[in-house]
């Protein structure tokens, strides 16, 4: 029952029993948390009482209309119980996109508090035939609830006739109110009292793309691009050749195809190869610099086709499966119409000249960055009819280029103006900047993030990150691992050769629901431009024509293996989760072991266990020690079966595993062992 309510409490920020630090909630839920269809979020609350009587706490998910379509009893957090912080957590399940809602309940556990009391003082011989009768009393009471069905109400009236049954003696009594029958009655639907209850929280439920999904990114331009040897002019790529490339994509399971901007690209200022000052006449430029006289954002650059050939090539990719991502980058080239057309969307220096985008030292003088402080509505609903453009031609996902130039408020709003007008339009944040602005972006809509992945590459960074992401800001940022891009190349991958290559994709594609790579990933191209971080001979700055079908007839080529990874990722719920990633222990500093687990629908166990060897210039030898509590693993099974099975997804080799476990990881041979767990069920 609820808890009274009058003057006196009326007004107080405490209720019956306090409820507090509940999550997850995004500034006091001002912003909604993020969650997925049949994505287990993490809920939880500290709430306590006065006294030693037991406290019962639930959490209730309330769909997008406001019914209730869940309810979880919560219990100390794993490694946390019997140590007093009166935290409780739990998983609530939802299964649609919409507005849902959470709440939390505190109660007056009456069966928890007569079972404790009964325990202790019948076996010490105080009040036994009190406790005997207040306990029959409490289940005749619950056996007359018409809200239970028929054969609980049954079950736990017989219960109370045995409590009160004098003639029998008292562990017999005794033991039929402790009966697992009547444990798993009230477990399922508790003996409720003082009930105190939280206000709801927003928990925003967006479709699965919007955070699940592997991605895969090129040039369209290269794409069938073909160069003259004689001259060294170059025909560039274009929507239909490049959709011949989609089939390969989708082959290799991947859910998205990205593709950076496509419209006309400036010539004033155009930079030349690895972005030199100096662009020759048959120098394509950076996509990123967008605008000429043949338009801008809302135009095709006429080297890749027309609006027609464009929604061609959606057609073709939405075919196979594929969505495509376009690149959204709010910045123009000197001679973009903008330019002229609205100069105040600009910052005009104090000599007149418009100010390009600068990064000291770096320098983009082919791009100029915009203002939003000058005419903030104009701009606002020119871009808006951009985006809105695009998504009339089959675009619902964009990655935005450098984000955290922008001020936040324009995010907030163009993203919610876009999703009213077209529910489901996904926006990726490319935001490689302080962890403040990047947090900020995802409560201010971003559905997804570029990370400090990238740059996490050992054992103790890796770990780290991962907890980091998987449990302290899943509410509201969701980590995009891309293992490159165009602008990064790392040093682990110049120097650590196809191993290196192996162990970054392993690690994105089974700890985040979300990944990608940039092309050319599958072909190992790690040689950078002396100095930089970057890929030598930029595709940024010029045409890149891959031999895709030499590559695979010669065996060279990680194709293969990222297949498999993207098949495991698809066959297995427990890696399209974000918060359900456990980091376990190894006696090796270069062995980093995780683990997936999902209980799904039908109440059966999906649980991987990821080990990998993150040198990928050695081998490795470590010991694995399983927190089995977090795989749902019973160390008396294990004992009196003799541990349980796994199977190797990527090696298809079985083993038998229990909570330590020798393992030896070559990485020129295999750097990763994905393991399904074979439960003695399965």
């Amino acid at each position: 029952m609820e808890m009274s309510k009058g003057p006196i409490t009326d007004g107080l920020r405490f209720g019956r029993f306090p409820i507090t630090a509940v999550q997850p909630v995004v500034e006091d839920g001002k912003f909604p948390a993020k969650a997925l269809p049949g994505e287990g979020i993490v809920v939880g609350a500290t709430a306590f009482r006065e006294g030693h009587d037991q406290l019962g706490v639930s959490a209730v998910l309330f769909d997008p209309e406001g019914n209730e379509r869940q309810r979880v009893r919560l219990a100390p957090p794993r490694g946390e119980r019997g140590m007093g912080t009166d935290r409780w957590e739990g998983v609530l399940t939802p299964s649609d996109a919409g507005d849902w809602s959470f709440a939390i309940e505190a109660w007056h556990d009456r069966y928890g508090t007569w079972h404790h009391n009964a325990e202790v003082k019948v076996d010490a011989g105080i009040d036994v035939e009190l406790m005997l009768a207040e306990g029959s009393a409490l289940l005749a009471e619950a056996s007359g609830d018409d809200s239970r069905n028929e054969a609980d109400r049954e079950a736990l009236g017989r219960a109370a006739g045995t409590l009160a049954d004098a003639s029998l003696t008292t562990e017999e009594r005794l033991g039929a109110g402790f009966s697992a029958e009547v444990a798993d009655i009230v477990a399922r639907q508790p003996i409720r009292e003082l009930v105190t209850v939280s206000r709801r929280f927003p928990l925003l439920v967006e479709r699965d793309l919007a955070g699940r999904g592997a991605w895969y990114e090129f040039f369209p331009r290269s794409e069938g691009a073909v160069k003259d040897h004689t001259t060294g002019a170059w025909t560039s790529g274009n929507f239909r050749t490049a959709a011949q490339r989609l089939d390969a994509v989708a082959a290799m399971g991947f859910d998205v195809i990205y593709m950076p901007p496509i419209h006309p690209i400036g010539v004033q200022h155009r930079k030349g190869p690895n972005n030199t000052l100096i662009a020759g006449p048959n120098d394509p430029g950076s996509p990123w610099a967008i605008g000429a006289a043949e338009g801008g954002h809302d135009a095709i650059h006429p080297d890749l086709g027309t609006f027609d050939d464009f929604d061609a090539f959606v057609a073709r990719a939405n075919g196979l499966g594929l969505e495509v991502a376009l690149d959204l980058a709010l910045q123009a080239a000197p001679d973009h119409p903008w330019v002229q057309s609205h100069p105040e969307w600009f910052t005009t220096r104090v000599d007149g000249s418009i100010a390009y985008a600068e990064n000291p030292p770096k320098k983009y003088q082919d791009i100029y960055p915009l203002n939003f402080d000058n005419d903030p509505e104009g701009l606002s609903n020119e871009i808006l009819r951009i985006v809105l453009l695009w998504v009339s031609h089959g675009v619902k996902i964009f990655r935005v280029d450098n984000p955290h130039t922008k001020p936040v408020w324009f995010w907030e709003w163009l993203i919610a103006q876009v999703n009213k007008e077209v529910p489901g339009v996904v926006f990726l944040a490319e935001a490689f900047t302080r962890p403040a602005m990047m947090h900020a972006l995802g409560r201010a809509g971003f559905q997804q993030s570029y990370t400090y992945f990238t740059w996490r590459n050992t054992k103790k960074e890796i770990e780290a990150y991962f907890t980091e992401v998987s449990h302290e800001s899943p509410a509201f940022f969701r980590p995009n691992f891309f293992v490159n891009t165009p602008d990064i190349l790392t040093e682990y991958l110049q120097f650590g050769g196809p191993a290196a290559f192996k162990i970054r994709a392993a690690l994105a594609a089974t700890a985040s629901p979300l990944w990608g790579v940039y092309a050319g990933y599958e072909l190992y191209e790690h040689v950078a431009r002396p100095g930089a971080e970057e890929y030598i001979d930029n595709e940024k700055f010029e045409y890149k024509a891959r031999d895709w079908d030499a590559a695979a007839h010669s065996g060279r080529t990680l194709a293969p293996y990222i297949t498999r990874l993207n098949e495991v990722r698809h066959a297995h719920p427990a890696l399209q989760d974000l918060q359900n990633l456990t980091v376990h222990h190894s006696t090796d500093d270069a062995t980093v072991v995780y683990s997936k687990h999902k209980t799904l629908p039908d109440g059966s166990k999906d649980t991987l266990i990821i080990v990998v060897n993150v040198d990928p210039h050695g081998t490795r030898e470590s010991t694995v020690s399983l927190d089995l509590a977090a795989l749902e693993l019973d160390p008396q099974d294990l004992t009196h079966n003799g541990g349980f099975h796994v199977d190797d997804l990527v090696s298809g080799e079985s083993w038998e595993w229990g909570e330590y476990n020798y393992v030896r990881l070559d990485p020129h041979v295999e750097p990763a062992h994905i393991l399904r767990v074979r439960r003695m069920h399965q």
